[in-house]
């Protein structure tokens, strides 16, 4: 049975179950965030508690190369100046390019489920998951008439079969993006040397990001009201960002490293301000007095709550809300 402590930070009590959180998903954080401080993690700098974490579970194995897709042009199915590719359903992900002077979207649709991309209209391919499980999915590539108005230019109908759960959620895609050569995935690497299994590497990553990883106020507010894209690479050159940063450049570590990890965005309490967090999933169990993961399921995690001591101004971490998955 997995267990749940407090944690303790600028005289503040959160109950957290490994939190790595922002304050947006495609816009800006909302809200302004404290300075960045210590860990907070047991044995490690800023460790108020003194206590010895505790990891458990099979021994870790690190890949030997980082599971990645691609945009397959030759697979793709085409049509109107798009291009639809299926060829990777089954490693959670599809793909599309198209050209259009108009602004596009990429729709991928599920039942009465649905989420919308923004896609290039210079032929630059998207990879986006497949976040809504198994079954009949419509792909649409969209441009836009006037307003909120779109018109249909090209689609594709798929029965969609995961190899597993958390094939999504093991890839790059356009939230989450890097590659063999990226340096987050070097970093990833230099941090999981030595872990005794997941546990460990989830928390050396947690504890890095909490101490290297501040939050950038300037750019929260010059993209308050703008989409964005993150780059896990650029965040961890400045060693800045915004939420969104936070949770893809966790997401991109543990992912690189076989680990899934979700991007949630979504709202917290207790003014349901929208924040975007991640989601991880490992084998075992681990114990902390910041951490509490249940074996074999899905667990929270929120970076920036914790490196930033944003308890007081984005939530108080004990009710989220998910919108979508990434």
């Amino acid at each position: 049975m997995a267990r749940r402590l407090t944690y303790r930070r600028a005289a503040t009590v959160v109950a957290v179950a490994l939190m790595l959180a922002c304050a947006t998903l495609l816009v800006a954080c909302g809200g302004s965030l404290g300075s960045s401080g210590g860990s907070g993690i047991p044995g490690g700098s800023g460790d108020s508690n003194g206590g010895e974490s505790t990891t458990s579970g099979p021994a870790y194995n690190m890949p030997g190369s980082v599971a990645l897709v691609a945009f397959n042009e030759g697979a793709a199915q085409t049509g109107n100046e798009c291009a639809i590719d299926t060829s990777q359903l089954a490693q959670g992900v599809v793909g599309a390019s198209a050209r259009s002077d108009a602004r596009l979207k990429f729709q991928v649709v599920k039942g009465e489920m649905s989420y919308n991309y923004d896609l290039p209209g210079d032929g630059t391919p998207i990879i986006v998951p497949i976040n809504m499980g198994d079954g009949p999915y419509t792909f649409r590539v969209m441009q836009n008439t006037s307003g909120n108005n779109y018109v249909e230019l090209f689609s594709v109908i798929e029965n969609v079969n995961l190899s597993s759960e958390t094939a999504p959620f093991l890839v790059p895609n356009m939230f989450v993006n890097y590659n063999e050569s990226s340096a987050v995935v070097a970093k990833a690497r230099e941090l999981a040397q030595g872990a005794a299994n997941q546990g460990d590497v989830v928390r050396n990553i947690y504890q890095w990001v909490v101490d290297n990883i501040t939050y950038d106020h300037d750019k929260a507010a010059q993209l308050a009201s703008a989409t964005y894209v993150p780059d896990p690479d650029a965040t961890l050159a400045s060693g800045t960002g915004i939420c969104f940063d936070y949770a893809s450049l966790g997401a991109a570590m543990l992912r690189s490293l076989g680990i899934p990890c979700q991007v949630i965005t979504g709202y917290v309490s207790p003014d349901d301000v929208y924040h975007a967090w991640n989601m991880v999933y490992i084998d075992g169990e681990w114990i902390s007095v910041e951490i509490s993961i249940k074996p074999n399921s899905w667990t929270r995690v929120d970076l920036t709550f914790a490196a930033s001591g944003a308890a007081s101004t984005i939530g108080d971490g004990t009710s989220y809300t998910d919108r979508y998955t990434y």
